[in-house]
């Protein structure tokens, strides 16, 4: 070859070595699941008496969704409705407390994994359901939905940092590094890290130990009597959510350690909302409406707020979308993916189309007779909340008497309370976790100051319930059968029932409109006296 040709072979590979695109590096994803916490409760939503440094970050440098309302008020089927792109009442069992996971809801992890990603998760996966045991439990899922689980270490005598008696043994950031360290080897990853905080119980008075103070608390929500019990309350559950958040930054730090945080989207929300009387298990604003934030600096323009309601529904079409993972194999998804959302510039009101998110509850824990649950059905729009109490005639937190727990024929008090006046532990009202504010406001239902409380957290409700929820946060004010309101209710009425209709809901479309008191429940189940034998 002569030197004329050496030197024009030479040009065109080195014109082809600048041309030769870089390689794609798909992102990472770590996606974070508190246990039980409002959206209020983060310091960037500026809650004074909580400082969670870590969620301000993704929230501060991505993008912070103001209107995220979980799939229900409850851990499981909001869980099931996350991993499956499907509102919980399609997914029969599957989507109810503490039934079991059939095989043939394939969560978006699964297609994850077939796409080449590494995935696993340490704490609470998507649970509480029963998986199969053996060959005996041929329909079900063998693993949880969440995928494999990295949660073998935990803190020992030589190490624990714990800052609270009631916060759970695991070390969360620690399984972490190891899946990062020993299991993901070369390929991107998602990481599930399930905290169980702030789920109940918490160690009473540990906000003392934090250097809190009860004056921390500026405003105690509208559905909570303003005492120093139910400010001390709301000051240890606080402490849980930054146990959450303390693990978080760990992890976010690990990852800018290793140069991966950039390429990753960390996504970061909680299940249900608060564990407090009239919020979990409950489909007002404090039961279902949750922190949502998403930080990938790589390709979603950071420091925006966007006020659309998003749903629980809409996260599994965003992260298969996003991945190129596709939906074969899953049954279809009623969610719609968000990330021409998180890949524009715009804020505030983005999407015009998404008006409406909805969301909806069945059986909590087993609190009625023959286990029924409390089923509700709720749709948010625009400024409003439209709730849908199917069965009005039911205690909504739960039967007010139960038999005793060690004598299936003898019944324990009313309202759970002995003859000195004290609340029993798990006496009454059980959809509610048993909690200082609650035992407070039982053994004070006497009290005029305090009654109005009991009756928000206890009493029977109205079939239809409407709020708004921008003038009315706490969900106090009915406006159902106000002449100025008429339109609107029938507007969300129609809107609803029509999704629900679409939707396939048992509940309106049937065939059997009561199945979903008829799902097995694995878990401990309390014996209570027909309804008509309560006053």
């Amino acid at each position: 070859m002569n030197r004329y040709n050496l030197l024009v072979l030479s040009i065109a590979l080195l014109i082809g070595c600048k041309q030769k695109p870089p390689e794609y590096k798909r992102p990472n994803i770590l996606f974070a699941i508190s246990d039980d916490q409002s959206f209020q409760h983060t310091s960037f939503g500026g809650c004074n008496y909580v400082n969670t440094p870590a969620f301000d970050k993704v929230a501060r440098e991505g993008i912070y969704f103001s209107n995220c309302y979980a799939g229900s008020p409850g851990c499981a089927p909001s869980r099931s409705s996350i991993v499956t792109g499907r509102y919980h009442w399609q997914n029969e069992q599957s989507g109810q407390h503490a039934s079991s996971w059939m095989k043939k809801y394939v969560p978006f992890i699964d297609l994850l994994e077939s796409n080449g990603y590494a995935t696993g998760r340490t704490g609470k996966g998507v649970t509480p359901f029963y998986y199969a045991q053996g060959e005996k439990d041929s329909l079900w899922r063998k693993g949880d939905a969440a995928g494999k689980s990295y949660s073998n270490i935990s803190y020992s005598n030589t190490n624990d940092e714990r800052f609270a008696k009631g916060i759970r043994n695991l070390n969360y950031f620690e399984n972490f590094r190891y899946f990062m360290d020993s299991i993901r080897q070369d390929k991107p990853f998602f990481f599930w890290y399930g905290a169980s905080e702030p789920h109940r119980h918490y160690e009473k008075g540990s906000w003392k130990r934090m250097g809190k103070k009860l004056d921390d608390v500026e405003v105690v929500p509208g559905f909570l009597p303003d005492t120093d019990e139910i400010r001390g309350d709301l000051l240890d559950y606080a402490v849980e959510i930054e146990w959450f958040d303390l693990h978080l930054q760990h992890m976010l730090n690990y990852l800018d350690s290793i140069g991966e945080l950039d390429n990753t989207i960390v996504m970061v929300t909680s299940d249900n909302g608060m564990p407090f009387p009239r919020a979990k298990a409950n489909c007002f604003g404090y039961g279902t409406h949750v922190p949502f934030a998403v930080r990938y600096p790589k390709g979603f323009p950071g420091g925006r707020v966007v006020d659309d309601p998003v749903s629980f529904i809409d996260i599994a079409p965003t992260l298969l979308e996003l991945t190129g993972s596709g939906t074969a194999g899953m049954l279809p998804i009623s969610g719609r993916s968000i990330l021409s959302i998180l890949q524009g510039r715009k804020q505030g009101t983005v999407a015009e189309t998404r008006e409406f998110v909805l969301a909806g509850r069945e059986r909590h824990s087993s609190s009625r007779y023959l286990n029924w649950g409390y089923p509700q059905r709720m749709i948010r729009s625009e400024d409003f909340i439209y709730i849908w109490n199917i069965k009005p005639e039911r205690w909504p937190a739960g039967a007010p008497q139960r038999f005793h727990p060690n004598d299936s024929t003898q019944l324990l008090p009313v309202y759970g309370l002995d003859e000195n006046g004290k609340y029993i532990d798990q006496g009454a009202f059980t959809d509610i976790d048993d909690c200082p504010s609650k035992t407070y406001i039982i053994e004070n239902y006497t009290d005029p100051k305090i009654s109005r409380y009991f009756e928000l957290a206890h009493g029977k409700r109205p079939e239809f319930e409407l709020y708004n929820v921008v003038d009315d946060p706490y969900c106090l004010n009915n406006l159902v059968g106000h002449k100025d309101y008429a339109s609107l209710e029938t507007k969300l009425k129609e809107k609803l029932l029509e999704e629900l209709k679409t939707t396939n809901d048992p509940r309106v479309v049937g065939p059997d409109t009561e199945i979903f008191d008829s799902y097995k429940r694995y878990s401990k189940i309390r014996k209570f006296p027909k309804p008509e034998h309560i006053d």
